[in-house]
């Protein structure tokens, strides 16, 4: 039996996890001396709840080996194939854990660790890419040749409403956030072969938007598209922004998610994004 495995920075439709029957590893958040698992004892609304409160933010640290063999093991049986697709090997240790443990176990499954290149939604539609071709009768050896097609054409572009969390979080240094806020600027940072980078630095809020998704429409044009809208903590931005990208562009999968507390602990609430599969 193929089990598809991912971890907490994914980000997909509650009912995805069920529906495709895809497991998550949960990453480890660390407020001081207090360690919980993302979506296991502290959800995303409660991770906000202690920022505002602490005023600042945890530090977030991958699974380790022993945290992916243990659950290994305790989502398949002895035989299975384990799909293990995860975030970029280039921001996070999570892929490195997850072949660390793959190699122990490897007397009692066969585990494939994949390194997605990316983060958020663009895992969690690898996932169900990965599912829908294993119901579809597609071999292992098919489902990663797609997958990896899929990859190389993947793009994430996200709009931050402050630097705040960035400055906190140590991604971006004390002047420069006072001087966004100050200037009201609004950065747009770009995924892009497996690193986020700042891209852009918008006036206001509209303007990032309005840039956001000029932006997407440059990479894509006219092509038929997968796509995902993300929003940390702004649900309402999030629902604005997909209705203009179901008249924008040509998009086979379109659907609304909420990032995942590895990345909103890094660029904050106000947050939204998109995140697409340009299709042949």
């Amino acid at each position: 039996m193929l089990r598809i495995v991912t971890d907490g920075a994914a980000d997909m439709p509650r009912e995805w996890k069920e529906q495709y029957d895809i497991q998550v590893v949960p990453i480890n958040i660390h407020f001081g001396e207090t360690t919980y698992l993302s979506d296991v004892n502290l959800d995303r609304e409660g991770f906000y709840r202690l920022v505002d409160e602490n005023k600042r933010v945890p530090k977030t640290s991958q699974p380790s080996p022993h945290q992916f063999a243990e659950f290994y093991k305790k989502i398949a049986q002895a035989g299975d194939t384990i799909l293990s697709i995860h975030v970029t090997s280039k921001l996070s240790g999570t892929y490195a854990s997850a072949v660390a443990a793959a190699q122990e176990l490897a007397e009692t499954f066969r585990i494939i660790p994949f390194d997605s290149m990316s983060g958020s939604a663009a895992i969690g539609i690898l996932c169900r890419e990965a599912r829908l071709l294993e119901r579809a009768g597609k071999s292992l050896e098919e489902i990663l040749q797609h997958l990896e097609a899929l990859r190389s054409r993947c793009g994430v572009i996200l709009a931050l409403d402050t630097l705040e969390y960035a400055r906190m979080s140590g991604r971006v240094g004390t002047l420069q956030a006072a001087l966004a806020s100050m200037l009201n600027v609004k950065p747009i940072a770009v995924l892009k072969e497996g690193v986020l980078n700042m891209a852009e630095k918008v006036r206001t809020r509209k303007a990032s938007l309005d840039r956001l998704l000029e932006m997407v429409k440059e990479y894509v044009g006219d092509r038929e598209v997968m796509m995902s809208i993300v929003h940390a903590r702004d649900p309402q931005a999030g629902a604005d922004l997909m209705e203009r990208a179901r008249k924008m562009f040509n998009t086979r999968d379109l659907f609304l998610t909420d990032l995942s507390i590895s990345v909103a602990a890094n660029l904050g609430p106000g947050t939204v994004g998109i995140v697409f599969f340009p299709l042949e």
